[in-house]
């Protein structure tokens, strides 16, 4: 199967590469390329969107950004499309961080209305700014020059163009397949796990909104030179629309699926102009309902887009096990055997009128297993996310190691070596159970975006991988590594969880209601992990190695 995805990759790339040498129309260049132009911006989307779970309808805007700014620097101070290429990602950057700084602050329905709005101010402004031809917009841009060789035409183009897409497709695929990719894909489903984590989720969430708007600045840029004209309509709300309903055709959570969206999209829609006025007997924007209604049946019919049917054809194949020898992470100091790792002073919190935990005090030591019991809606997941940050205290206070945390965020508490489980699973269902579990040892890399993308990342995945298969073992879940997390049962999955949480070698690890819902057997295998695990971390403390624990765990009233 392995050997099939890649015949099938090869064969689309050869394919590519031999359009513009085959004795093919020019018409179908010039679709091509701009099939191309809006693969880079859907591509973007599909970290933004898909994976991040951030919706945006003014990715239009960005591409916007960068057509002008080559058109104006070329036409008014002659610098060269290469400078201006740089110029325009700088420019763009500046401005995605801004709005994304603004605007991600937001959740629910008022992103996408934010997105909207600012598409709509940039469409104005660009229509009333002089300097660049308000409505009427810039002409005569020149074309691009490689080596002395102009890009005048359809088919040379061309090939600067499909580089570009076939770049950022292997980039995208580079960095969603890395410590920056997992946490990227954890945000989709809510920070508090990803937080939990370590994962600073505002920052990711601004990471992939101004890698989208980069690469629909590039789409800009090569559009100014393509075109030779620029002017506001190509940069309005309805081309915004149109590059998120690519997306969502093609598969808004697949890369590939980018591509394949952006020339569905562009044959239909030049299919539709034709043939529908002919059919309808009168001329008409007719191929803006047929859109609509195609729309309507994806999201009802096919959530997951084109390419999911290509996956289910050819499925991933299983990753190869290629970290055996990598160097194990290193370990965190552990504090000595008794030491009071957790002291909670009566901790409170207050809904409004609702007392949820009232002045509860207690204390963890090292090397002690303490267990918080009490019937259901005693305020036990409420303590818990007190002492991990999820919650902040009324009044009280949380002190880890004789410092206080109460007022901390989840992921600095998580890095300081507290790590939990979750009274409901919470989890990611499309990534692989190793790939959930090493989520858990985020903050033992260092590696970015540019590492992953550049593939410079390599060595510390393996230690990452290697981690998580080390834990996966250590609760009897190995062969079930390569398994996708949602196809687990509830029991397989809070065993999952434990050992994410162990990935981060934790110093105090919180077990929020681990045996919630598990049938007799689930529940004795679940004890049974307990007592092996408990049993190396005593095995550690006498042998005074740096494998001290302080565990905790809540409990449902039976």
């Amino acid at each position: 199967m392995k050997m099939m995805r890649r015949n099938v990759l090869i064969a689309f790339v050869l394919l590519v590469a031999a359009l513009p040498l085959l004795p093919v129309p020019e018409f179908w260049i010039t679709q091509a390329n701009y099939i191309g132009l809006y693969s880079l911006v859907a591509i973007g989307l599909v970290l933004l969107t898909g994976v991040a779970g951030l919706t945006s309808f003014g990715q239009a805007a960005f591409v916007g950004m960068g057509a002008y700014t080559a058109a104006y620097l070329t036409l008014t101070h002659g610098v060269s499309p290469w400078l201006t290429i740089w110029v325009g990602l700088a420019f763009t950057f500046g401005a995605a961080l801004l709005l994304g700084w603004v605007t991600l602050r937001m959740s629910g329905h008022f992103l996408p209305l934010a997105t909207i709005a600012w598409g709509l101010s940039l469409y104005y402004l660009l229509g009333n700014i002089d300097a660049l031809g308000k409505y009427d917009g810039l002409l005569g841009i020149p074309a691009i020059e490689f080596f002395g060789i102009s890009l005048n035409t359809g088919r040379s183009f061309y090939y600067l163009l499909w580089l570009l897409v076939l770049l950022a497709a292997f980039g995208a695929i580079r960095l969603l397949d890395s410590r920056t990719g997992r946490a990227l894909r954890a945000v989709k489903g809510g920070t508090t796990m990803a937080e939990a984590m370590g994962v600073n989720t505002f920052r990711l969430k601004v990471t992939a909104f101004v890698l989208a708007a980069l690469l629909a600045c590039v789409s800009g840029w090569l559009f100014a030179h393509f075109q030779r004209t620029v002017n506001p309509s190509p940069f309005g709300l309805n081309k915004g629309i149109e590059y998120l309903f690519m997306a969502v055709i093609g598969g808004v959570g697949h890369v590939w699926g980018a591509i394949v969206g952006a020339t569905v999209v562009k044959v239909l829609e030049e299919q539709l102009q034709d043939w529908l006025p002919r059919l309808m007997g009168t001329s008409g924007n007719y191929e803006i309902i047929v859109f609509g209604i195609l729309l309507v049946l994806v999201l009802q019919y096919a959530r997951d887009g084109i390419w999911a049917f290509v996956e289910a054809r050819f499925p991933k194949p299983q990753r190869a096990v290629d970290w055996g020898d990598a160097p194990a992470l290193p370990h965190r100091e552990q504090p000595p055997k008794g030491e009071v790792v957790l002291d909670v002073d009566q901790a409170r919190k207050e809904f409004g009128g609702l007392v949820a935990v009232n002045d509860v005090s207690f204390q963890v030591r090292a090397g002690q297993i303490l267990g918080l019991i009490g019937p259901n809606g005693a305020g036990k997941s409420t303590t818990f996310n007190l002492v991990t940050g999820v919650l902040p205290a009324t009044r009280g206070k949380v002190l880890l190691r004789g410092q206080p945390i109460q007022s901390l965020p989840s992921r600095e508490i998580a890095a300081r070596g507290v790590a939990r489980t979750f009274q409901h699973v919470k989890m990611i269902p499309t990534m692989t159970v190793l790939e959930n579990v090493a989520l858990g040892a985020h903050l033992r890399g260092a590696s970015g975006v540019a590492s992953a993308v550049l593939r410079l990342d390599r060595a510390e995945e393996k230690r990452l991988l290697r981690e998580a298969q080390r834990q996966l073992e250590r609760i009897g879940m190995a062969d079930r590594m390569h398994e996708l997390a949602g196809n687990l049962a509830l029991g397989p999955q809070r065993l999952m969880e434990i050992a994410r949480a162990l990935a981060a070698d934790p110093m105090l690890l919180l077990l929020d209601e681990p045996a919630a819902g598990l049938r007799l057997k689930e529940k004795q295998a679940l004890a049974d992990v307990l007592r092996q695990l408990r049993s190396e971390a005593w095995r550690s403390c006498w042998s005074s190695t740096t494998w001290t624990w302080s565990w905790a765990w809540s409990t449902a009233w039976w």
